[in-house]
């Protein structure tokens, strides 16, 4: 019986042998294509040869392609350990064809794919065509030898594959199999149009022939192209036998795993089965979306990524485990796909710290929201209601971080669905929710015009490596969005040479700036007929290099000969941060441990921006560590080398590919180290670098942050901008000396001093203010604020004071006039409002502050918690402060 991993090979092989160009698969994260969240479809990485923007050097393509579907219409989440076919993460196999060959070469390779190279019986096999394809059916009718009893004719909703709404499209045939015969021995009664419970389509074939034009006629392409798609998991089920994909060894380890983990029995339970399917399936699409560089966040995909993995995180609880343990279902998983997959085993410590990090965080939680949801869930029942709270989803949301559809299935499981309309209002008030404003990738579609360009084969040759001026000739000029002929004085114009020393913004660095002149001139020592000022330049496709530019004098026109100037200064700070990115890089990975790994990065002349992934604060002794070690590979001087060489001999030697950049068959490596040893920092990097690290002269961190949960970002200068620093910081603290009257050295103990002294005060006046609102007379008698509900003492009081330390001592001189009872403190300044819930011991074990605040700080607009004696919460909606104290009394 062939393993999950032989047959992916044997695919791979097979149409190796066909004359196709094995092609690994790419990101779960499209470039350039604003249209998607993941890579859904095996095509999606060839998008761009299918429509003609782009050429590579195949006409025949096959891969195994990672997909994710869990958004838009390919929204598979719901029906996950359900059914036995929904996957998250899915591999599709698939062979292409651009141009070449068509439809009698691809159903006769797949016809001997699935019946000679991995052996199924032909009994077994059906076929749908689209009604009209005659093309299609005469070759399986007669080349193949199908009768025509199992080639069935299906409409176009279910047959007929289109790009969009325009451009190519065409007809498909899907192979699909008899499940009732490969599992029972007896036929199906029916064919997969009329019986399709008996069958399963392991094969799409789509024939790509029609260009779809905006009124919708079908035009013939020239070129027509072929883009199959097989599922790994089904074709898995099928050559094994299993009526589950979950059955078969791509899951089965993973299934194994979770039983250990739960001292759970798979089969026994459906209930505890479907909880085992989730897991599996969800660590599978969690470990590839970290490995591929998504972080669990609130927004865009991140938000995906934190839904998926706590979902996970739920069904395991439901399965008796409220320790972490989701995290350790990584290690099999990597060591399961690692050799298909060799950059699982290279980011496993980052893909195991994520998801513990996360699966922590979700657990802190987990019962406290539980505990909210069974509250409501009582309450409704007593009403014989069946509307769960969007409010009260919200806060699940906001608070306790349960996605609204973990909230949904939840109180589905319990005969009530949730009110999102009001989820939804709630959330409309987030303005920096980025979920509900989510629109596609996040990724720039790149301009038709740029794809034009390459269509007509033009390039640029860049030159900065070697000199930073250079002739070159104007090849084409862009002008308020078009192609032009010509720009003139005062006219802003984008402007395309043939050769150019000026470095296109990528790979985190930014874009040369300096001048352009007529490059006749620079020689015959005439008047340059026109001067360009270059601001920016950017690298809208691979090959060619854009030079935004103002038309300072004269007229610029395509042909011209030019002579390109790099501004000198801006170039050479930008590659003293350049190189030094790569060594902080290194020396991060070095003091926090292999699983950092480059999150972005922004290098500009002024200074330096490193983003990367870590899971906590640097602490001071840690940025000390960083800032020391980096400095010292400067002061040893070691050569920088650049080399190209090929992409698997650069992975061979170490160096560090980076999430979200495309690599061709050959690199540039950069490394800075000693010859003749191991370097210190080798990566990926097309941009520009000093020759020596102690050319950087000092390197100094200016700021360290969080970016996104669990991403960290550094911000440092370099040279010069360094050294400024250092006299900043210099001129500060002899300016703060002179204020408190001290030396620089002793400046520490003074200001030490001072604040505790302020801090003293403070603790007086607050307990001061607290005496005079609670005794005096601008409250009158305490008894007047007392009001009994069901029996219990309720104060609630509206003050002026703001400070939370002020509220607190307020509520405690309260609590012991009082003796027994609740009180509630409410305050407004600058347009938010502030609560504070205190209860007396003797009823802490009937009413929770906690409680009590997570049903009112959704009144104010905001959130907030506490523990059972005192919890407060703050909001943005000051006016309807008075309606948390009719609230409070409601909920008593």
């Amino acid at each position: 019986m062939l393993s999950g991993n032989q047959i992916r090979e044997r695919f791979l092989n097979f149409f190796v042998q066909k004359g196709h160009t094995p092609v690994p698969s790419s990101s779960l994260l499209p470039l350039n294509d604003p249209t998607l969240f993941f890579t859904n479809a095996g095509m999606v990485p060839f998008k761009d040869l299918f429509t003609g923007r782009e050429k590579r050097g195949y006409v025949r393509a096959v891969s195994s392609q990672k997909c994710m579907r869990v958004s838009g219409k390919h929204n598979d989440l719901e029906n996950v350990g359900r059914t036995p076919r929904h996957h998250t993460f899915f591999e599709m196999l698939g062979n292409f064809s651009f141009g070449d060959y068509f439809k009698k070469e691809a159903i006769a390779y797949a016809w001997e794919f699935l019946t000679k190279t991995v052996g199924l019986d032909k009994s077994i096999l059906w076929m749908t065509i689209f009604h009209n394809d005659e093309e299609a059916f005469t070759i399986w009718r007669q080349e193949i030898g199908i009768s025509g009893d199992r080639i069935v004719r299906c409409g176009e909703e279910e047959n007929f594959w289109a790009m969009g709404e325009t451009g190519p499209c065409g007809p498909c045939s899907e192979i699909h199999v008899d499940l009732s015969l490969l599992l029972t021995g007896k036929p199906s009664s029916g064919n997969p149009a009329t019986h399709p419970d008996d069958f399963m389509e392991v094969w799409n074939l789509v024939f790509m022939q029609f260009d779809r034009d905006d009124k919708g006629k079908l035009v013939p392409l020239p070129k027509p192209s072929i883009d199959t798609g097989m599922g790994l998991e089904r074709l898995c089920a099928v050559l094994q036998k299993k009526k589950s994909n979950y059955d078969t060894d791509l899951f089965l380890p993973l299934i194994q795993s979770i039983q250990e983990k739960t001292h759970k029995v798979y089969g026994k339970n459906e209930q505890d089965d479907v909880a085992m399917r989730v897991l599996a399936d969800h660590i599978r699409s969690s470990v590839f979306l970290v490995s591929d560089g998504v972080q669990p966040s609130n927004e865009g995909r991140g938000y995906v990524l934190r839904r998926i993995m706590r979902r996970a995180i739920r069904h395991g609880k439901m399965l008796g485990r409220s320790n972490p343990f989701f995290f350790e279902l990584a290690g099999t998983l990597v060591g399961m796909m690692q050799e298909a997959y060799p950059d699982l085993a290279k980011n496993s410590s980052l893909i195991t710290k994520v998801i513990q990090t996360e699966e922590i965080r979700f657990l802190e939680t987990l019962d406290r929201g539980m505990e909210m949801i069974e509250e409501e869930v009582s309450q409704l029942k007593k009403k014989g209601e069946k509307i769960f709270s969007g409010k009260t989803a919200f806060v699940l949301y906001d608070t306790y971080g349960f996605p609204l559809d973990l909230t949904e299935l939840i109180t589905a499981e319990r005969g009530l669905s949730v009110d999102s309309k009001i989820f939804e209002e709630e959330m409309s008030r987030q303005k920096k929710r980025a979920r509900s404003a989510w629109k596609g990738s996040g990724e720039s579609a790149v301009a038709d015009l740029y794809h034009e360009l390459v269509r007509g084969g033009m390039t640029s040759q860049f030159l900065g490596y070697e000199t930073m001026e250079a002739k070159g000739r104007t090849v084409a000029l862009i002008k308020e969005g078009k192609r032009t002929d010509e720009a003139g004085e005062g006219e802003q114009v984008e402007i395309f040479v043939d050769r150019t020393p000026f470095y296109g913004e990528s790979g985190g660095q930014v874009g040369d700036t300096g001048i352009m002149i007529d490059g006749g001139a620079a020689l015959s020592g005439r008047p340059s007929k026109f001067q360009i000022e270059v601001s920016d330049t950017q690298k809208p496709l691979e090959g060619i290099i854009s030079h935004h530019g103002l038309v300072k004098e004269g007229i610029i026109r395509v042909g011209d000969s030019v002579l390109l100037r790099v501004n000198n200064e801006t170039r050479r700070s930008t590659m003293l941060n350049h190189t030094a990115t790569h060594i902080l890089h290194a020396a991060l990975r070095e003091i926090l441990g292999d699983h950092v790994k480059q999150a972005g990065s922004l290098v500009k002349p002024e200074r330096l921006r490193f983003d990367f992934t870590h899971f906590e604060p640097l602490t001071k002794g840690q940025i000390e560590a960083i800032e020391l070690q980096v400095n010292t590979i400067i002061q040893s001087n070691y050569p920088v080398a650049k080399e190209e060489m090929s992409l698997e001999e650069a992975k061979k030697k170490g160096a560090l590919a980076f999430f979200g950049d495309k690599y061709g068959e050959r690199v540039r490596v950069v490394s800075v180290g000693p010859p003749g040893v191991l370097p210190y920092s080798m990566e990926f990097c097309g941009g520009t670098h000093l020759d020596y690290s102690g050319e950087i002269g000092v390197f100094k961190i200016i700021g360290e942050s969080s970016v996104a949960s669990g991403v960290r970002r550094i911000e440092a200068v370099t040279g010069l901008s360094a050294f400024a620093e250092f006299q900043r910081l210099g001129k500060m603290m002899d300016e703060l000396s002179s204020l408190l009257k001290t030396t620089p050295a002793e400046l520490p103990q003074r200001v030490a001093k001072l604040s505790e002294e302020a801090k003293k005060l403070q603790r007086e006046i607050s307990q001061l203010k607290a005496k005079m609102v609670s005794g005096g007379e601008a409250q009158g008698d305490l008894s007047q604020l007392i009001r009994e509900v069901k029996g219990i003492k309720v104060i609630t009081l509206e003050t002026d004071l703001s400070d939370p330390k002020d509220l607190r001592n307020l509520g405690d001189e309260l609590k012991v006039k009082m003796g027994s009872g609740l009180v509630l403190i409410g305050s407004k300044s600058e347009g938010k409002a502030l609560i504070m819930v205190m209860v007396t011991k003797d009823l802490t074990g009937k009413y929770n502050a906690g409680k009590l605040v997570g049903e009112l700080a959704p009144i104010i607009g905001g959130r907030g918690g506490g523990g059972p004696d005192m919890a407060q919460a703050g909001g943005n909606q000051p006016e309807k402060l008075a309606e948390t104290f009719k609230k409070l009394e409601d909920l008593l």
